[in-house]
């Protein structure tokens, strides 16, 4: 079996809840509670979720953006959590990042030439002419010109600006690139532009994603694989044609149901339970309490992710019960062989 290129365990991040005049600590919001993955060389892998489940902070502890609570991150083997700067800056080359908004991600008071040359001068890989070179090839590789290297950021569209940091992201030549819902922000012609350069992108280069979204049908269009957050776990993660033809949580059925369709061919899913707190440890509640249809499959045993078929793997307690449900009416799930929405044309 290959070696995964990033292997998340159990990674926890926590943001203390403080109060009163002293601001002594009263809680803690519970981001990310115990998290884990692989990511395999050269896959996309989809994180999806409602806001706030903790997506785009599972990102950022990954490449330590934000310091994790507790757990495990290898990237090529190399433990990440606790290393010091001075080790960490050489594995940055490897990992880079794809902000989600183009218009704060790009320093307005820097042309985009410098944007692109001044991280290859900073890890030595090249400076002057030649860093000027290799920033006007990356520029092409993204469907600009080298006359854009003199351009200043507000002199972009959208799109543009957006290309514009996927170039960014790939002067060190990374292995890794973490997607913060990189085309949430554009027009869907334009949608469609950006993940067709990632997928040539990936093919070409060989790049692994850890691809953030809250839209199912984007993440359909690029990866192999799909793992979906609630309230800071993941609680289904499958190959993208298992879960889109049979997802058994009922959070995972209910975001499928909400992928807008030109005809409706199945009924929307409209969760009859109240959201738990974040700020509650994760127990049998926060699923009970959200989906009380579903309350039996949470219950009599301990909540952990079951094997539900080869790669398909969802949190549960009795996982009878989900699949019980999952074939009876209302479920909002595929049937086998069903066509993976499309995200754009």
């Amino acid at each position: 079996m290959p070696t995964p290129l990033l292997a998340v365990r159990d990674l926890v991040k926590h943001f203390p809840v403080r109060s009163g005049f002293w601001g002594r600590q009263t809680g803690a919001l519970r981001a990310v509670d115990g998290v884990s993955f692989d990511l395999m060389p050269g896959e996309a892998l989809g994180l999806v979720g409602e806001s706030g489940c903790g997506k785009t902070t599972t990102g950022r502890c990954v490449l330590r953006l934000v310091e994790p609570t507790s757990g495990s991150v290898r990237f090529e083997g190399q433990e990440l959590i606790g290393l010091p700067q001075s080790r960490l800056r050489p594995l940055r080359r490897q990992m880079q990042m794809i902000f989600q908004d183009p218009y704060g991600s790009l320093n307005p008071r820097m042309r985009v030439g410098d944007l692109l040359t001044e991280p290859m001068e900073v890890h030595g890989l090249a400076t002057g002419d030649e860093a000027r070179e290799r920033a006007a090839k990356l520029l092409e590789s993204v469907g600009l010109e080298r006359a854009h290297l003199d351009a200043w950021p507000h002199q972009f569209s959208g799109g543009q600006r957006q290309r514009v940091c996927i170039a960014r992201a790939l002067t060190l030549t990374p292995k890794l690139i973490v997607c913060d819902e990189p085309v949430s922000a554009l027009d869907v012609s334009v949608q469609a532009q950006v993940l067709n350069i990632l997928k040539d992108l990936q093919r070409d280069q060989g790049l692994s994603y850890l691809f953030i979204s809250h839209d199912l049908a984007v993440v359909a269009h690029l990866c192999q694989r799909v793992a979906v957050m609630y309230l800071g776990e993941i609680v289904e993660i499958a190959p993208v044609e298992a879960l889109y033809s049979n997802a058994l949580h009922p959070y995972t059925q209910a975001l499928l149901s909400a992928i807008p369709q030109v005809r409706r061919e199945r009924p929307r899913i409209i969760l009859e339970g109240d959201p738990p707190s974040p700020l509650e440890a994760s127990s049998a509640r926060r699923f009970t309490a959200r989906f009380p249809r579903h309350a039996a499959a949470f219950e009599g045993g301990d909540i952990a992710l079951r094997e539900a078929g080869p790669g398909h793997f969802v949190r549960c307690a009795r996982l009878e019960v989900l699949r019980d449900l999952a074939q009876g009416p209302g479920s909002g799930v595929r049937g086998p062989g069903s066509e993976i929405p499309q995200a754009v044309a």
